[in-house]
């Protein structure tokens, strides 16, 4: 019994042992177990973007399933993607360790690649004009976004967009040029160059012959009448890109920017002849609009001056638009004024010497377009049915004199126009301007003249009247002393009396009136 239990125990020890031996063996083949030498590191944690994705036995084996990771995360993207991809690994040396296979590690990065995408990027067009830039997601949007700004203007669908790139830039860079799509206005222009080919030849023989024809005026209805021509009046450019789409505008939202009339600034010069309200009528600007963007008018009856350069506000879209027209109409009109000048008048003095008379005549034009604005006009042809009587006025060419400030300093106290009558027997129209001043102020000519009345003036107390070369008067009164005498004749600033409190008067000031045709104004609206 003893002898079987011992060999029983040894037969036990044996199956132990052959089996621990079988198992060592299986996990040593077994797939990812893999048997390394001692050479230093020689397995390695692979991490992307700080997430352990797999354990492999070379770092380049990882460089090449990231390559694959991020090749099959873009098959699945229609668009451009941007991922945050980056790779960190720890090694370790190991007698045997098991690794992962390729697929577990591909995957594994895919899901972490997919978290880390920043945008989808997709493929784009950049449109600039000028300062302006519009992103839109195909060339299809841009050319419908170009025709919709020729077509706010276009009466027929005759003009197209051609898109063509721009051989004087480095990159590729598109520009968008004006076609005739239906080649009517290129062809026509063709057979005009061919017939005037053949005419030079054909003129040359007739005149070899002595039988030289001369060409025949066209009548009305041979014009070829309607839209003729159309450019963009700026250069526009288009790049391709790749953009996010929160960057894309839709179609609709840039086709209003691009030709929606905006608020741009512009300069006018003034001309010969100009007044505000003139001005105001010709660039279609309200005055009191006019007069809050310049700084140097102050109101309506500011002085402007051939030369001044005033700021005004002109509508215009982001993208401009030139065209050419060819147009009949039949018109009553109005000749040019015709002017004659007279050197001894002051331009503030005219006389019509002949009233106009409208006549009537029909016309073939080509017009000139700036947008919805007429910039010049060619008359083609031309046939008087009435003839018109022209306007004819006299006009004085001398610059008439200026009129400065009576005194210096002084307070503005009573103004021109009505009041309430500051003292009895006061006026309660006010037919001057008044400035406060100590009595014996120095009050001086506003303008060269011919003193006609020095002395006592009942109600203005003493007063200076002066007459002036363009026929104006002025008159200062409630003087204390006259310091002139009539028919005296005084300098613009010379000294003509001393200020008072004569007459009826409520304090010491100087009254100050100008006259013209007898009537008086606001002095203000006449001062320098």
């Amino acid at each position: 019994m003893k002898n079987i239990t011992c060999h029983y125990k040894k037969l036990k020890f044996t199956y132990i042992k052959t089996t621990l031996l079988v198992l060592f063996l299986g996990i040593l083949f077994s797939e990812g177990i893999t048997f390394f030498e001692k050479t230093g590191d020689n397995l390695f944690h692979i991490f992307v973007n700080g997430y352990e994705v797999g354990t492999l036995s070379d770092p380049a084996i990882a460089e090449e399933l990231l390559i694959t990771a991020r090749r099959n995360i873009a098959a699945e993207e229609s668009e451009l993607v941007f991922i945050d991809a980056r790779m960190t690994y720890s090694g370790e040396e190991v007698l045997w360790g098991e690794t992962d296979t390729s697929e577990y590690v591909v995957t594994n990065m895919e899901a972490v690649l997919r978290a880390s995408i920043k945008e989808t990027m997709q493929r784009s067009y950049t449109v600039k004009v000028n300062e302006y830039m519009v992103n839109l997601s195909s060339i299809g949007e841009v050319e419908a976004l170009l025709q919709a700004a020729l077509n706010k203007y276009a009466t027929e669908d005759k003009f197209g967009v051609e898109l063509v790139r721009d051989n004087n830039r480095a990159f590729n860079v598109l520009t968008a040029v004006v076609v005739n799509t239906q080649k009517e206005y290129q062809m026509e222009e063709d057979r005009n160059a061919s017939a005037f080919v053949s005419a030079g030849v054909q003129s040359l023989f007739d005149g070899m012959v002595g039988d030289v024809e001369q060409e025949e005026e066209k009548d009305f209805e041979d014009y070829d009448l309607g839209l003729l021509d159309m450019n963009f009046a700026q250069e526009v450019e288009i790049v391709e890109a790749c953009l996010p789409e929160d960057q894309l505008k839709a179609l609709d939202t840039a086709i209003e920017e691009v030709t929606k009339d905006q608020e741009k600034n512009d300069v006018y010069e003034v001309v010969s002849g100009d007044t505000l309200s003139e001005i105001s009528i010709k660039v279609n600007i309200p005055m009191d609009r006019i007069i809050e963007m310049n700084e140097i008018l102050e109101d309506e009856n500011s002085m402007i001056r051939v030369g001044d350069e005033l700021i005004i506000t002109i509508p215009e879209p982001e993208l401009s638009v030139e065209r050419v027209e060819e147009n009949y109409y039949e018109e009553i009109y109005d000749a040019d004024i015709i002017y004659v000048d007279n050197n001894d008048w002051f331009t503030t003095q005219t006389k019509v010497l002949q009233q106009p008379s409208a006549g009537f005549r029909k016309v073939v034009v080509v017009v000139y377009y700036y947008n919805d604005k007429e910039v010049d006009r060619v008359i083609l042809k031309e046939e008087v049915v009435v003839e018109s009587v022209p306007k004819i006025v006299e006009r004085g060419t001398k610059i008439p004199p200026t009129y400065i400030k009576p005194i210096s300093g002084g307070r503005a106290s009573s103004g021109f126009g009505k009041r309430k009558a500051p003292t009895r027997g006061a006026s309660s129209n006010h037919k001057g301007q008044d400035w406060a001043v100590p009595t014996g102020t120095a009050v001086m000519a506003s303008n060269g003249g011919t003193v006609v009345k020095a002395g006592w003036g009942s109600g203005y107390g003493y007063v200076v009247y002066i007459n002036h070369a363009d026929g104006r008067q002025t008159r200062y009164a409630h003087l204390s002393k006259v310091l002139v005498s009539v028919g005296q004749t005084v300098k613009q600033g010379e000294k003509i009396a001393l200020s008072g409190n004569t007459g009826i008067s409520s304090g010491p000031h100087v009254h100050f009136e100008i006259l013209i045709n007898g009537k008086q104004v606001n002095p203000l609206n006449y001062l320098e």
